[in-house]
């Protein structure tokens, strides 16, 4: 398990915690996809403490708002760090206010690559407005996106029409760490490959995660890495909590995040978040 100096996680969990930033689904979000009333009021209490909430996920810009609406509200400006890391939404607007997409020159490698490796993988792009699939996408899951937004494409020159966030390319018939690890090599340094779900690759431009997104957002509130703390579940929040000065696992997480922790909390049935929530408020009155 990583262990960062004794200083560095006393220093984050002893009332100086600046920025608590929480992955959503498996995380913040109960199996039945709602936000506990222990875990609500946790994150009230650490605004009123001072302290900035950030949501960091996988999720594109338009699945944030049954999420926010489930969040009490404390007169701060709430953003939201997207697709991992590729967009920064303003919650209160739904205004896309970063984005840190693929190149078109980029994105065309990145596609070929991948064509080239597996020509059975379905590929479909998130955009900061729109997502868009190709015709062998899913269509069990294509049906489950809202219309709105949501674009058939003939070939893979129809992605670059909008700045491509992330690739998601869809397979049954790998294990998804081989996959990624395959598809790191056969993009050479041109992108960051990920996933949060079996099946499914997550791919962003290269030096784009979640810790780059967060960071981001941190300096331009003069955050140390040691006065964030940090939650996820999946191998796409690995980044994110690394690079946090305190970084925790839900106890649902993947074995591969449970090693990474600095702390490993209750699970998000349980209202893990909430828990230590609860403790740095205690800590710091």
């Amino acid at each position: 398990m990583r262990r960062l100096p004794a200083t560095a996680s006393r220093h984050s969990l002893l009332g100086m915690t600046s920025i608590v930033a929480s992955d959503i689904d498996g995380t913040l979000l109960r199996s039945d996809r709602t936000v506990g009333d222990r875990t609500r009021t946790a994150v009230s209490a650490i605004e009123e403490a001072g302290t900035r909430f950030v949501l960091v996920t996988g999720r594109p810009p338009r699945w944030l708002a049954p999420v926010r609406d489930q969040l009490a509200r404390n007169g701060a400006r709430r953003l939201a760090i997207c697709a991992n890391g590729a967009l920064v939404v303003d919650l209160d607007t739904g205004e896309v206010v970063q984005v840190d997409a693929f190149t078109p020159d980029d994105a065309r490698e990145v596609f070929a690559a991948i064509r080239a490796m597996d020509a059975n993988l379905s590929l479909g792009v998130e955009w900061p407005d729109g997502f868009a699939h190709d015709d062998t996408y899913p269509r069990g899951i294509r049906q489950s996106e809202e219309l709105e937004g949501v674009v058939g494409v003939d070939d893979d020159e129809g992605f670059l029409v909008r700045p491509v966030a992330k690739v998601l390319a869809r397979t049954h018939d790998h294990d998804p760490a081989d996959l990624a690890d395959a598809v790191t090599a056969a993009t050479d340094g041109l992108a960051t490959v990920t996933w949060s779900s079996t099946g499914l690759l997550e791919i962003s431009a290269s030096g784009v995660t979640k810790a780059s997104a967060l960071k981001r957002l941190a300096d331009a509130h003069g955050v140390e890495a040691t006065d964030v703390v940090a939650f996820g579940d999946m191998p796409n929040d690995l980044a994110m909590l690394g690079w946090a000065g305190h970084g925790v696992a839900v106890a649902n997480a993947d074995p591969l995040v449970l090693d990474a922790a600095d702390e490993v909390t209750a699970s998000n049935d349980d209202d893990g978040v909430a828990v230590v929530l609860e403790r740095i408020v205690s800590n710091a009155s």
